[in-house]
């Protein structure tokens, strides 16, 4: 078989220990990735799915049927210390476009200075011979960024550090933190500051208690700005978490929501300023959607795909450059801030991807409007005409951000080459000439500067990201293709069922038989009636596209789905636990993973999913050995998200220093060694979905205390609970795999399909 996964290679290092469960339960839901379409987020019971989707199926049938101020100097006291793919089944060869993409069309490191003809004047006209006077805004929202680990504090203290001229004005408005670590910035009052003679000077001692996510607390920042400090060139940077293009930017720890696009664009239109550039020192906010509508408000955006290590932007050494020349042209700021960001990074936060573009909005807002609209229609159109798969495959394949997080963010040229259409190639084209800067760290590939959102991992956003883009203006015909693409894919979940999990097959429930075509066609004629709730996050809420009769029709959908399904019957293991697919199903096949659950005698610890295998011709073989990730021989947790030609990618579910937080954990090398990257906090339990920062690094003295999912022998969740002992690190932590000893485990793998469906193999004793 051609274009086999790449499986882990184990590094069997001793005998694990702590291989047991502690505590009460944390009863906040499960911490695993892939046992639903929701990653792990919701707490609450299940009862076991796996293998019962047919009697799922008929019960939803019936169901149908029947119905000036004082100096403060930046001291930041004893606390302001950081804490710390795709289609891989497909026996097609790989798009012809994914060698080029990394050989010819990489564009990282390179600076563009051209325009695109036909492209606006900038908004801001540049003096030149460095008599330009600069005003940055710097709306620093500190939320626990700031409370926990002093990043504002850092930032601040890097910016004052800069050799700072007196046309140069840095203008922080602060707020949405409950605890400062620079001594005298308020936690009751939002204040204004300017950075100044190595310090902070008092503009404002007392602006409100203002929610930083509010648009008209940041358009007030701006007017004042722009009144009390004018100058040639005006730079927006806005400081702390990300969301990408649905959540949009900003969490205030003492109130509520984020600042959608929809809110940026109201805010950004009553602040009345044209931008020389806006800058997102948070993560995920180079997308499209976000550059398309900051087109009105400035010429350059500044952002990252990805999510930022907790570091963020280093300032000090690009503001004293640009202070010795402040008609510096500002590709040529941007690139020192990219090339700053990423360095540092890369010393401090070793293995963790980074990201950071400079985008002509004058550009984007020239030619990308129809070159995506001409791409969305091309889309639109394969899915309509039975090639579905074709589009699901180039999705799975395309570089996706915050993988663990699943927001269903991914890099829009990576996207457009993967569909090999003549309308994606233009618009690969208009990214890259619209993109005038781009780097990343090393181990990022196919990131080319603008991400986009495109649904894959839940379709239960789709309304919700409709509705913001005919608030700010993106085209129908890229909504109309997502929501082709997300019906057809919903179709499939509720044909299988719905979405299931493991415990059918450690349970030993029988694989069910795939669904009849007019089984198929009755359940998806009422797709957004009593069918939505076999799939995991669809309600009435959030599924009223489905009901639109212009798009996809039912006809079409049961046919196609009929036609190209799995089903679970065909999942069975031969003797010498191998399993054989036929070459039409193994290109139905997405991604597969060990899923390793340990047997305490009282119900099942699951120990999560690793892409552990190997392949004979066309027959996937199972690993069996009785061994599985530990750190520092501690048995832990592991869930494989992504795998890169050069590293392998997951995280170990944890508190750290009693925060629930993910662990990154990066295998690399010949050897697939394994090493801790970092760590995020988990934001599951927030009232808005917005991507920390990670962590730089553990430090020593750090506490660990390993979880795992629980399941009772009924097949039902029970709940979270401690796995072995609490750990304080002292040194460095060793990430390898660890002999499980003579204990009882049950081996299932999952194979996610095109749909998303997840299908659990029968266990291997």
């Amino acid at each position: 078989m051609d274009n086999k996964p790449r499986g882990r290679k184990q590094n069997i290092t001793g005998q694990g220990k702590g291989l047991y469960k502690t505590g009460s339960g944390l009863g906040t839901g499960p911490v695993g990735s892939g046992h639903g379409s929701n990653g792990g987020g919701g707490g609450g019971k299940r009862a076991a799915a796996g293998g019962g989707g047919l009697i799922t199926i008929i019960i939803i049938i019936f169901m149908l049927l029947n119905g000036g101020g004082q100096g403060l100097p930046l001291d930041t006291g004893s606390g302001s210390g950081e804490t710390s793919g795709g289609s891989i089944f497909s026996q097609l060869a790989q798009p012809s476009s994914a060698s080029a993409w990394k050989d010819g069309l990489k564009n990282t490191d390179v600076l563009d200075d051209t325009v695109a003809d036909g492209s606006r004047s900038k908004f801001t006209a540049i003096k030149g011979g460095g008599a330009d006077t600069v005003t940055f805004m710097v709306y620093m929202c500190g939320t626990d960024l700031e409370s926990k680990y002093g990043m504002a504090s850092n930032d601040l203290r890097e910016m004052a550090n800069a050799s700072l001229s007196g046309n140069v004005n840095i203008i922080v408005y602060t707020g949405g933190c409950t605890g400062w670590k620079t001594s005298g910035i308020s936690s009751a009052t939002n204040q204004i500051y300017q950075v100044k003679n190595g310090g902070l000077t008092t503009l404002s001692s007392n602006e409100g208690n203002k929610s930083m996510t509010d648009p008209s607390t940041l358009a007030g920042f701006i007017r004042w700005t722009a009144n009390n400090f004018p100058a040639d060139r005006y730079e927006l940077i806005l400081w702390d978490h990300g969301g990408g293009s649905v959540t949009g930017y900003g969490y205030d720890q003492k109130h509520t929501g984020s600042m959608t696009l929809e809110g940026i664009d109201s805010a950004l239109n009553a602040g009345g300023v044209k931008f020389d550039f806006i800058g997102f020192d948070a993560c995920l906010m180079a997308t499209a959607e976000n550059a398309l509508m900051l087109s009105k408000y400035g010429d350059y955006l500044i952002a990252s795909e990805e999510t930022e290590p907790g570091v963020g932007w280093y300032y000090t050494n690009w503001l004293t450059d640009l202070s010795g020349n402040t008609s510096m042209p500002t590709i040529e700021l941007g690139k020192k801030i990219c090339d700053d960001f990423v360095s540092v990074c890369a010393q401090q936060c070793r293995g963790q991807k980074t990201t950071l573009s400079v985008v002509d909005l004058a550009e984007v807002q020239n030619t990308l409007p129809a070159a995506l609209s001409s791409f969305s229609n091309s889309t639109a159109g394969l899915i309509t005409n039975n090639s579905y798969q074709t589009v699901s495959k180039a999705r799975s394949d395309s570089r996706e951000f915050a993988v663990s997080s699943r927001i269903d963010q991914v890099d829009l040229a990576n996207l457009a080459a993967n569909m090999q259409t003549q309308e994606g190639s233009e618009l690969v084209n208009a990214v890259l000439g619209a993109v005038k800067y781009n780097k990343t760290s090393s181990n990022m590939t196919n990131a080319c500067g603008l991400s986009i959102y495109f649904p894959y991992r839940s379709s239960k956003k789709v309304s919700a990201i409709a509705n913001i883009y005919k608030k700010i203006g993106i085209n129908d015909e890229y909504t109309r293709c997502i929501q082709n693409f997300a019906k057809m894919e919903t179709g499939g979940q509720v044909a299988a069922g719905g979405t299931a999990d493991p415990l059918g097959a450690l349970l030993g429930q029988q694989p069910s038989e795939g669904a009849s075509q007019d089984m198929i066609s009755q359940l998806l004629s009422s797709l957004a009636a009593n069918a939505m709730s076999s799939v995991s996050g669809m309600d009435s809420s959030n599924t009223g596209f489905l009901s639109d009769r212009s798009l996809v029709s039912e006809e079409e959908m049961s046919e196609y789905i009929f036609e190209n399904s799995i089903s679970d019957s065909d999942l069975i293991w031969s003797e010498d636990n191998k399993l054989h697919l036929t070459e039409k199903q193994w290109e139905l096949v997405q991604s597969a993973d060990k899923n390793l659950f340990y047997d305490d005698g009282t119900g099942f610890i699951d120990l999560g999913l690793d892409n552990l295998y190997e392949f004979e011709d066309d027959s996937l073989v199972a690993n069996t050995t009785q061994a599985w990730v530990g750190v520092n021989d501690q048995v832990v947790a592991y869930y494989h998200t992504d795998t890169t030609d050069d590293a392998i990618i997951g995280y170990i579910p944890v508190l750290l220093n009693g925060e629930r937080a993910k662990l990154i954990v990066v295998f690399e090398g010949e050897d697939d060694k394994g090493r801790i990257a970092g760590a995020e906090l988990d934001y599951s339990k927030t009232d808005t979905e917005v991507i920390g920062k990670n962590l730089t690094e553990i430090q020593n003295g750090d506490t660990l205390q390993f979880i795992c999912d629980f399941y009772n022998y009924d097949g039902t969740y029970d709940d979270t609970y401690y796995l072995g002992p609490q750990m304080t690190v002292n040194g460095e932590l060793d990430v390898s795999d660890v002999s499980l000893g003579d204990v009882k485990t049950q081996i299932t793998y999952v194979l996610t399909d095109i749909y998303n469906n997840k299908h659990w193999t029968p266990v291997i004793q």
